[in-house]
């Protein structure tokens, strides 16, 4: 497929007539190759214009028709990892026609999710949970009874299965009776270059077809003459990888925990891999199968730069030439900079991350000080541990972890990190709503997590400025620190002006009608519904506080003793964090009877949708931050 004839717009003869996989299975299998090429079509024609995941999901278009061409879908279960490289699995399952909205409000969700649709089998986004949840699903079916028995597949790729919870549930995988089919998808890529030795030991292996045909044929023939039975599979498998090894001089760590290994075989050969999913599909016990595929495969510009087209943003379908970045300075590049200017003067400063060297940018002082970053793959608990072991031995960690992803490591923080006082410096990108990326992503519970840990320090920027002064702080500060801030551009901020004091937070504006309360940059929106509260008469404070843990007092007392309603406004849960920090300070301090209205997200999951949309829906936006204090004003006046 060229780029000239998706630039035509070419109908999609095919895709166009399948509504759910029942109708893919009614096609001859000679039709599927065309089916695969529509699909590409479709997905080069739709995230041209709605940018989504791309990459991953070209990659994975014959795998994704194999799949449920091969098996009873929904009734079999297929488990995505992550779910980067679902779309075309979207598009056979009954979204073809809805796929426009994919990772709109109200639209499509960017991930596999349970509540859109039945063949979406279990929620995905976070890396290497798959294999656990469809060991869960395969054990299920035995234990019930079900009849037939359901085909469970977990499809996982070659960098989430190096994070820790998929070597747990390989492991247990291995010692549990079960019939889980894995799909291990290799495309020698991550969102960024993959890491970490288990990477390099799949670039590695390799295993003969003819040895797989021959010794499941011989096995099939020696089950029917009743030679073997399930009872003595574990041992005759163990003979047979015992053998493999001596005679190929390999070792298979799949096989070494008694897990059927097949492959690698081309993940791009759609009939191959029917022939290959038919014959292994009913063999008892767990298996995997690892195939082979290229990142971004059917359109040369993402093949040839698989990392940035990974999320590539607008594009030009014919030409492949992306839509120009707005060139605003974001939070994550003010980072990356002062965490690179602060490592050329201290050298015990070391850069961690878990797989998002460039999302965290702190590729900027990998580019510099490659022996001082370490990027652990995806590994959060891992990233956690390992700075508690290098502050003990007096490094300074400087740890960049997207807020929804630090969830995974929140032991570690406690166990590793805090009880110690070690000092690790958390700089926690992507904090608050993210937008398009959804439910799994948003960083909405970090300020309530972080702030019930003791010996932490809990830290948000209004702007760049403070970014930087906040990060200056934490790397002279002798214990561990929390530094959260939003994904895209904020304020440039003054570096004089905006210096920041430990604890202390600052008076933005002063009123005497009411006192709104903010923590990081969503300041702005507050700052905004000051200015709309004004044209209505009303007069607001407005107080930033940068620090949710320690809590500046002199401000809470000052805010207090004004004797008028407060609001709090925070971009996260509104459950446990600054604004049950609030409360919790006025009722212990004798000002119980302040009325305090808390805004940020309510108590329930929040879908896709842009920043501007879901700060609108959780009424965080200036007008909704405005209207509720005119409400609030006349409520305490009745």
């Amino acid at each position: 497929m060229t780029s000239s004839e998706t630039a035509k717009g070419n109908e999609l003869p095919l895709l166009s007539r399948i509504d759910s996989p029942y109708d893919l299975r009614r096609l001859p299998q000679d039709k599927l190759p065309a089916v695969c090429d529509d699909i590409r079509r479709k997905l080069i024609e739709s995230l041209s214009v709605n940018p989504g995941h791309f990459a991953s999901s070209m990659g994975a278009v014959e795998l994704t028709v194999a799949l449920h061409y091969v098996f009873n879908t929904p009734y079999d279960r297929i488990v995505w990892d992550v779910g980067h490289q679902a779309y075309g699995h979207k598009l056979l399952t009954g979204r073809r026609d809805s796929f426009a909205t994919n990772r709109c409000l109200n639209g499509l969700s960017g991930f596999p999710n349970p509540d859109e649709s039945e063949y979406d089998t279990f929620m995905a986004g976070h890396a290497s949970n798959s294999i656990s949840a469809a060991l869960g699903m395969a054990v299920a079916t035995q234990l019930q009874g079900d009849d037939p028995l359901r085909h469970v597949v977990a499809v996982i790729g070659d960098a989430s299965i190096s994070g820790g919870l998929a070597f747990e549930g390989l492991n247990n995988a291995a010692n549990t009776p079960n019939n889980l089919l894995i799909i291990l998808n290799d495309n020698n890529m991550s969102i960024d270059a993959n890491v970490g030795a288990l990477h390099s030991y799949l670039a590695q292996i390799t295993t003969s077809r003819g040895y797989n045909n021959i010794r499941y044929g011989l096995y099939k023939v020696l089950r029917k003459l009743h030679l073997v039975s399930d009872r003595s599979r574990g041992s005759i498998m163990r003979l047979n990888n015992s053998l493999k090894a001596f005679l190929t001089h390999e070792q298979n760590i799949f096989e070494g925990l008694n897990i059927r290994y097949f492959g690698p075989v081309d993940g791009h050969d759609v009939n191959g891999l029917i022939r290959v999913l038919n014959d292994i599909k009913d063999m008892t016990g767990p298996k995997i199968l690892h195939i082979k595929t290229i990142k971004g495969k059917g359109y040369a510009p993402a093949e040839k730069d698989p990392i940035t087209w990974h999320a590539p943003g607008k594009f030009d379908a014919a030409t492949g030439k992306r839509a120009a970045c707005s060139g605003k300075l974001k939070f994550q590049d003010v980072f990356g900079e002062e965490l690179l200017r602060l490592a050329r003067e201290d050298k015990r400063i070391v850069g961690i991350t878990a797989a998002m060297p460039t999302g965290t940018s702190i590729s900027v002082m990998q580019k510099e000080l490659p022996e001082r970053v370490f990027d652990v793959g995806i590994s959060e608990g891992h990233a956690v541990t390992f700075a508690g072991g290098l502050a003990k031995e007096g490094l300074h960690p400087f740890v960049a972890i997207y807020s929804s992803f630090l969830q995974r490591a929140y032991d570690q923080i406690i166990h590793d990190v805090a009880i110690q006082r070690l000092p690790v410096t958390f700089c926690i990108d992507r904090a608050g709503l993210v937008g398009e990326d959804g439910v799994t992503h948003h960083g909405l519970f970090d300020l309530a997590y972080l702030r019930a840990v003791p010996n932490l320090t809990v830290a948000s920027p209004r702007n760049y400025a403070q970014l930087k002064s906040l990060m200056q702080m934490a790397a002279a500060y002798d214990g561990p620190m929390a530094i959260r801030y939003p994904r895209g551009s904020g304020e440039e901020g003054d570096e004089t002006t905006d210096k920041v004091v430990f604890g202390k937070g600052e008076r933005l504006s002063d009123g005497h009608d009411l006192a709104i309360i903010t923590i990081g940059p969503i300041a702005s929106e507050a700052a905004e519904a000051v200015k709309l509260l004004r044209e209505k008469g009303i007069s607001a404070a407005h107080y930033s506080m940068t620090f949710l843990k320690p809590l500046d007092e002199e401000i809470m007392r000052e805010v207090a003793e004004k004797h008028v309603p407060v609001i709090t406004l925070e971009d996260g849960t509104t459950v446990g964090g600054l604004g049950s920090a609030v409360a919790e300070w006025l009722t212990g301090n004798g000002f119980a009877d302040t009325s305090v209205t808390r805004i940020g997200v309510p108590d329930e999951f929040v879908a896709q949708g842009t920043i501007a949309q879901l700060r609108k829906l959780c009424g965080m936006d200036a007008a909704s931050v405005a209207e509720i204090a005119v409400k609030q004003l006349i409520s305490v006046q009745q």
